[in-house]
């Protein structure tokens, strides 16, 4: 009997090591969890200077906390859920070798049925290509000899060509959001494919939500163009307006003069002056304010922009403008009117593009002179040389720096530049500059995106949704373990102390393997509670019955975890190819029910079977106890 205590003691002494080992790990892996927890409650107390001194004074500590505590899911931190969809037919249109009108009408009748319906973009545009002339060809419209489409392919592979250049370019706009992402440097993101062209997008812990939509929008087209010639431009300017003076019979004075006052308005808004109460009749002078200098066509007010597009994009209207000439907005305002509307510059800019930012190998952010930011970009050698020589033959004339179809500069080339550096100007903050390092360094999305969907979860919902799941975690603890003493005496007592083991286990599990916890995670740490008492019930049992025909506590005990191991093994280990199944699967909160599942059952079976039995064998080997089961 002694060599059998002692036999058993030893295993146990074994159990006891990988126990404590396990406790200690959990405790590493938590303790900047819990120190974190503590700060923020210190920086809650604080006022807003004494918050923002001691968060200057420990920045590197604050961040390594949060890098290394348990992360928090979008429903609990708060933050942003985004929905984006690749434009297919911006890339079908890109895709095409030679345009006309045919092929855009086939495409624009494809992009309403495919809204309107069932069927893909792709699909719906070759179907309706087909159907307005049976023996056309798409080739004429695609071709590309290094993917096999010639003017020989037929229309199903080039149909085929276009569903595999989707696919990619879905795949590739995955990628890039996924490194601007990080770039950004949210924490734990969620980045993933839905369907054939939408991609789910979550960032825990985001508070700027127009700065977020800019990063994931933007295409990433960076152009360097020439502009317009400023005596054509302001020559267009007075056609244009004269198109729109209602009185068709006013003589070239007076739609000078209507110019003119038009312009010291804008001049007065720029500087803040008082304008004159009198108002042009005419509709484009009304939300466009004319400027008569140089390559700038126009002054418009940030909600003018729409009307003042709808007016510019008249047929008519652009048979004015110089041929090659488009009219684009500077990226950030240069004044504000009396009614403090952020005042955009319109530029006459050329359609040909003459570098891209393809060419572009680094990028900074730098500051000038005056401490303004500013994105510094460096050429690889073919770009360094178009750049010598764009710069060379343009002195004393404007280039301008466009990205993703608006102007961030437009500096005047003052010589040739021959190192093939320039950098991007006119920056409101460090903060934009950033983000357009960000972009360009990612590189440019092969199509444009949209946002289709859009869900900002504030960080105090966030509290909210963690004191309700902590209330439900400690609610069902309490009436667990309040059961099992009532029902199984000791044994009761037993199983609720390795319940609570079992949760600081799971969030160990969590913190080491850099989880996420989500609310469906707390459900899923709610359901391991019933689970885990649930092993103890079959044990209990087994005792019970094994007690109830004579047998000693000790032989009863050894018999009830023998012989309820294959069950409880059989009832956990399914379970958790489920959790497996879900976490493959599933996407966003599934996937946090899944990884709490998986932690929760492996933690549970630890505790229910080794903690147990340790305590079990504690009290009745060495402290020659009776232990009661009910």
């Amino acid at each position: 009997m002694i060599t059998i205590i002692t036999e058993d003691m030893k295993r146990n002494g074994f159990k006891i090591g990988v126990t404590l080992a396990l406790l200690l790990l959990c405790g590493y892996y938590l303790y900047p969890t819990v120190r974190y927890a503590l700060l923020q409650r210190k920086l809650n107390r604080m006022s807003e200077e004494e918050r923002a001194a001691f968060i200057e004074a420990n920045y590197g500590t604050i961040q390594s906390l949060r890098e290394r505590a348990l992360k928090l899911g979008l429903d609990l931190q708060g933050g942003m859920h985004v929905t984006l969809e690749v434009r297919v037919d911006a890339l079908i249109r890109e895709l095409a070798t030679d345009v006309d009108e045919t092929f855009e009408e086939v495409l624009a009748a494809a992009r309403e049925r495919a809204r309107s319906g069932d069927v893909s973009l792709i699909d719906a545009f070759v179907e309706e290509f087909e159907r307005r002339d049976p023996n056309a060809r798409l080739s004429r419209y695609f071709r590309n000899p290094d993917a096999g489409i010639t003017r020989r392919s037929s229309n199903e592979e080039v149909a085929a060509y276009l569903r595999q250049q989707a696919e990619e370019a879905v795949n590739r706009a995955i990628e890039i959001i996924r490194d601007r992402v990080d770039r950004y440097g949210v924490t734990e993101p969620v980045i993933q494919k839905q369907g054939t062209r939408r991609i789910v997008v979550e960032l825990p812990g985001v508070d700027d939500p127009e700065r977020v939509r800019r990063l994931l929008r933007g295409t990433a087209r960076l152009e360097f163009r020439l502009m317009a010639d400023p005596q054509l431009l302001q020559a267009a300017l007075q056609d244009i307006i004269a198109y729109y003076e209602p009185d068709t019979t006013a003589t070239s004075d007076t739609l000078a003069a209507a110019d003119t006052a038009a312009a010291d308005t804008s001049l007065a808004a720029l500087l803040g002056e008082q304008p004159s109460p009198e108002r042009p009749r005419n509709p484009l002078l009304a939300v466009m304010q004319p400027v008569g200098q140089g390559v700038v066509f126009g002054i418009v007010a940030g909600p003018d922009t729409a009307e003042v597009n709808r007016l510019l994009r008249n047929p008519e209207v652009q048979a004015l403008l110089p041929s090659g000439i488009e009219l684009l907005y500077t990226a950030n305002p240069v004044g504000t009117d009396e009614q403090g509307r952020p005042l955009y510059y319109l530029l006459g800019v050329r359609k040909d593009v003459e570098l891209t930012g393809e060419v572009i190998t680094d990028a900074r952010v730098e500051f000038d002179e005056l401490n303004r930011p500013q994105v510094s970009m460096t050429m690889n050698s073919e770009g360094a040389r178009i750049w010598a020589r764009l710069t060379g033959a343009n002195v004393g004339k404007h280039i301008a720096i466009v990205l993703d179809n608006v102007v961030y500069s437009y500096p005047v080339v003052n010589e040739r530049i021959p190192s093939g550096r320039s950098s991007i100007t006119g920056l409101d903050s460090r903060e934009e500059a950033q983000d357009i390092v960000t972009v360009l360094k990612s590189g440019a999305l092969p199509a444009p995106v949209d946002i289709i969907e859009e869900r900002t979860v504030g960080p105090s919902l966030g509290e909210a949704s963690i004191r309700a799941g902590l209330r439900s975690v400690l609610t069902g603890l309490l009436l667990v373990a309040l059961f099992m003493i009532f029902y199984y005496r000791t044994g009761g007592m037993i199983a609720d102390l390795a319940l609570v083991l079992n949760i600081i286990f799971i969030l160990g599990i969590l913190a080491a393997f850099n989880a996420t916890l989500t609310l469906p995670g707390i459900a899923g740490i709610v359901l391991t509670i019933g689970m885990a008492v649930d092993a103890n019930v079959l044990i209990f049992e087994r005792i019970r019955e094994e007690q109830a025909t004579g047998k000693t506590l000790r032989a009863a005990i050894d018999l009830g975890y023998s012989k309820s191991f294959s069950a409880i093994f059989d009832a956990n280990i399914t379970t958790f190819f489920t959790g497996a199944i879900l976490y493959s699967f599933g996407v966003g909160p599934i996937q946090g029910f899944a990884v709490t599942l998986m932690a929760g059952i492996a933690a549970s079976m630890f505790s229910a079977i080794v903690i147990t039995r340790i305590i079990f064998d504690y009290l009745v080997l060495e402290r020659k106890l009776m232990v009661s089961v009910g």
